[in-house]
């Protein structure tokens, strides 16, 4: 037919001057079966020689159009597109759902981060036109305006710029330094919910889709194993190691199984039926209190813990403090983590919880995932006096003549169903465990951290009968972060709910000889609070058998 031979003549000189196939111009077009006049589009940022040419050579281009369209800039890219995300050209499936919502063939549409979770709000309205054009299809005069457009609103994120600076910072010194490939630091304000800080490395620049990405460079990030286009604060669930000692030891307070003055005799292992489940420290500890088993992060401490709450109780401590369950952040691809029962085993694999495993969960191994963002909102809960707050990346929303929309509040999810006395004890124990240097030189800042340490064991077992680890650290800061005379322990300090700074930190694969999580984590704090940086442990964050402290 004469048009399929108009066609394919000015697809063909079309290609021709912006460099590509003829089979790549004519998969866009059949790819986007709008209505007969949507527009289709085949290129963008194309060089203004170019369109000029196209432009002015229009009797030889009949039905190609050239337009100037708004293109996004990032002007941070890598620092902040994990959360800011990106948009992409609408497809055909799209259109199928989003034609009645007035998107168009040439639409883009919010693919990632705050750009998909706030599509709605910042995409507003298109006007309409009646418009006169020549016989090629150009336009020649706007005759009337039937429905004036819309613009969209405007976020304001609740990130603190600098806050987000120096968290890059560190984790990217602290990944580079131990020969790291992927890890996590993400900040919060305990008593708002609102994140200040969140990097996810590896990173991608979100200028790449803004500007139109090349098939090469989409596949080259998406064949990367450590997937740099995934958030991995809230898309990935590990298992928490002794970060999650927390649960146990609040809900064997809360549940009366122990005091705060209970001593538990530990061991170098206990056996069960033949298996023995080791301490990390392979002397033991002797008897310990909450503070001493809590700060030395002493496993067969927890074990006994775990055992006296059962699977179930301790299952139901794990939901409470945001466990197993998305948080509910506003931002697209959170995943829930695991929290196991027995009902969960049952369900899931058709046998019920041994009691072997009941220990494994009460250190945070085992069947125990959690993310990122959740262990950040439960250390933010512990600081703030228990309240559970759902983490906010965006403030608030304007106009776009400025004026708010949706201003911010904090979003309050439930209020922890835990005594404020075993909230203190386990804001004390936490704040023993960095005296004791279990968080090793964390103890010689200037200022207060309460903190816990983690190492999760994933994955395979070596010839050696040893498993690769992840590492965190998990903790927060007085308002007033500063120590005092009046105060040498900081035990005063944590016992106030006041915090405005929590943080936590993840180190994928680590196999460090100490802790990379708690390394990384003290260079941020001593970038964040102006402090004279000390790097001296460098022996810290290399690769080799981890040497003792969980």
């Amino acid at each position: 037919r004469s048009s399929d031979l108009v066609r394919e003549s000015v697809v063909t000189r079309l290609g021709a001057i912006l460099g590509l196939s003829a089979s790549d111009i004519n998969q866009a077009i059949d790819r986007q079966p709008g209505a007969n006049f949507d527009l289709v589009p085949i290129a963008s940022g194309v060089p203004e020689d170019t369109a000029r040419v196209l432009s002015e050579d229009a009797v030889d281009f009949p039905g190609v159009h050239v337009g100037i369209a708004a293109q996004r800039d990032y002007a941070y890219g890598p620092l902040l597109s994990q959360i800011i995300g990106y948009t992409g050209a609408v497809t055909s499936a799209d259109l199928k759902t989003l034609s009645s919502q007035g998107y168009l063939a040439d639409d883009t549409i919010g693919r990632a981060g705050v750009e998909q979770e706030y599509e709605g709000d910042l995409r507003g309205t298109y006007g309409t036109q009646q418009v006169e054009e020549d016989a090629t299809g150009q336009p020649i005069q706007v005759l009337a305006q039937t429905q004036a457009p819309v613009p969209g609103d405007s976020l304001q994120l609740a990130l603190d710029l600098t806050t987000q600076q120096q968290a890059q910072q560190a984790l990217d010194w602290g990944l580079k330094a131990a020969g790291l490939k992927s890890g996590v630091i993400a900040v919060m304000d305990p008593q708002t919910g609102e994140v200040l800080a969140m990097v996810s490395m590896p990173t991608y620049d979100d200028n790449l889709f803004a500007k139109g990405i090349s098939q090469t460079a989409f596949d080259a990030l998406a064949a990367n194993k450590y997937q740099p286009l995934l958030n991995h604060a809230i898309s990935e669930q590990y298992p928490p190691g002794s970060t999650y000692k927390l649960v146990t030891g609040s809900g064997a307070l809360q549940d009366g199984k122990i005091t705060a003055n209970t001593l538990i005799q530990t061991y170098p292992y206990i056996d069960l039926n033949g298996f023995r489940f080791v301490d990390w420290n392979h002397r033991g500890f002797g008897k310990l209190d909450i503070y001493g088993g809590f700060g030395n992060s002493s496993d067969t401490f927890f074990y006994q813990l775990a055992a006296m709450l059962g699977i179930d109780r301790l299952g139901y401590w794990g939901h409470q403090w945001g466990f197993g369950a998305p948080t509910g952040i506003d931002l697209p691809g959170e995943v829930a983590g695991n929290v196991p029962t027995n009902r969960w085993k049952i369900d899931t694999l058709g046998q019920p919880i041994y009691p072997g495993e009941v220990f494994q969960a009460g250190i945070g191994q085992g069947y125990d995932t959690v993310t990122a963002i959740q262990l950040l909102d439960a250390y933010s809960a512990l600081a703030n006096g228990g309240k559970l707050y759902r983490p906010q990346v965006v403030r608030q929303v304007m106009g776009p003549n400025g004026q708010i929309v949706q201003p911010f509040s904090p979003k309050l999810d439930r209020d922890l169903p835990i005594s404020q006395a075993v909230l203190r004890d386990m804001r004390v124990a936490a704040r023993t465990g960095v005296n004791i240097r279990h968080t090793y030189n964390l103890v010689d800042l200037p200022i207060v951290v309460a903190a816990k340490t983690g190492t999760a064991e994933f994955g395979i077992r070596n010839a050696q009968g040893q498993m690769p680890f992840h590492d965190w650290f998990a903790g927060f800061v007085p308002a007033d972060p500063w120590k005092t005379s009046a105060d040498p322990t900081g035990f005063g300090a944590v016992s106030r709910t006041d915090s405005n700074l929590a943080v936590v930190v993840f180190a994928y694969d680590a196999n460090t000889v100490g802790n990379a999580a708690t390394e990384i984590a003290k260079y941020f704090l001593q970038l964040h609070y102006d402090l004279k940086v000390d790097l001296r442990l460098p022996a810290l964050l290399k690769r080799g058998d981890f040497y003792g402290q969980d």
